[in-house]
């Protein structure tokens, strides 16, 4: 090493020769301006190389219950909590789980919450998301997300599939085990009625893949428990249902009779209800009679006369004619 740079690192270190390590608060004023990208990648990259800090960072996250709580969606009508809980043990110890249920009715709404004391039993528990409960193919992912991750991926109306014309007999699994030849499925069962917890005919499966979706619409054996079904994406159908409801709902009413139609005259028959007001009696038809004689002239008043008076002459006025002066132009004589 260079004298001179020698003898600079020297000045920076302390007396006993180690370097002395910024405090608390210098750090903050460093890292406050950081955006979150930043901050991301340096703790990764530091928690990837000193095992402290990575112990650190996870004992922070797992203490936050949104890293540890899943929501379960899907759900039978019969399933209970205790159900609920044993399908997701196998990742790890449960902390809290339950199927929410109708306050009126005391009966399942089709979905629960899991959460765990870890969030390595979470993240495990995610990576098979799709579960068979109760015959019923359910789905969980973070709660804090809710259906945000379902709703937001932009192929899911390519990938799920309406079935038709189910027989009453068909379970969810039979429904899973008939459509999982063509690939691994997401989400599906047969729709059940709440009430009676009967089968609606009808079903969905959604597949994890566009292929396995266009190969079970594409597939000619579309037979199942002895009973042909139909095959088409969900939102197809739910866009014909729509229009179908909408054309029942519009009657056309017939046309007011009181009004003419294009093309047509005026109806001689009123509307039923109303009758026409009854017609004015006739104008005679004889003139009126001229009266034989004028009316007498108005009476004139007599003419008054006005006594009649002379003018007044004026006494200023000149009494005679103004005398012509020099250069054509007249001129007055003052009065003496």
């Amino acid at each position: 090493m260079e004298p001179i740079k020698k003898r600079k690192v020297e000045a920076a270190l302390p007396s006993n020769g180690t370097p002395s390590l910024p405090s608390e608060q210098e750090m903050r004023s460093l890292l406050e301006p950081l955006a979150k990208t930043q901050l991301v990648d340096l703790l990764a990259k530091l928690g990837s190389q000193y095992p402290s800090i990575a112990e650190e960072i996870r004992g922070i996250a797992s203490a936050d219950p949104a890293n540890r709580k899943l929501f379960v969606r899907g759900l039978a009508w019969d399933t209970t909590s205790e159900t609920l809980r044993s399908a997701f043990q196998e990742h790890g110890e449960i902390e809290e789980g339950a199927v929410i249920l109708d306050k009126a009715t005391g009966k399942s709404r089709g979905y629960g919450f899991i959460t765990y004391k870890d969030m390595n039993s979470a993240r495990a528990a995610l990576e098979a998301p799709s579960k068979l409960i109760d015959g019923r193919m359910a789905v969980c992912n973070l709660a804090c997300d809710g259906l945000s991750s379902v709703t937001s991926t932009p192929d899911l109306a390519q990938r799920k599939l309406y079935i038709g014309g189910l027989s009453p007999d068909t379970t969810s699994e039979m429904l899973l085990y008939f459509f999982g030849r063509h690939g691994e499925i997401e989400e599906g069962s047969v729709a059940y009625d709440k009430d009676t917890n009967k089968s609606r005919g009808f079903g969905f499966i959604t597949y994890k893949t566009l292929e396995a979706t266009k190969k079970a619409i594409e597939d000619p054996q579309k037979t199942l428990a002895g009973r042909n079904i139909t095959v088409k994406l969900a939102d197809n159908h739910k866009s014909r249902a729509v229009q179908a409801h909408l054309s029942a709902a519009m009657v056309q009413l017939p046309p007011m009779a009181a009004y003419p139609q294009p093309g047509q005259g005026h109806s001689s028959t009123p509307p039923l209800g109303y009758t026409y007001p009854p017609p004015l009696a006739a104008y005679p038809t004889s003139v009126y009679p001229i009266p034989s004689t004028a009316a007498a002239s108005y009476q004139t008043s007599p003419q008054i006369p006005y006594p009649q008076y002379a003018l007044k002459t004026d006494s200023l006025a000149p009494s005679q004619a103004p005398t012509p002066a020099m250069g054509s132009y007249p001129y007055y004589i003052t009065k003496q």
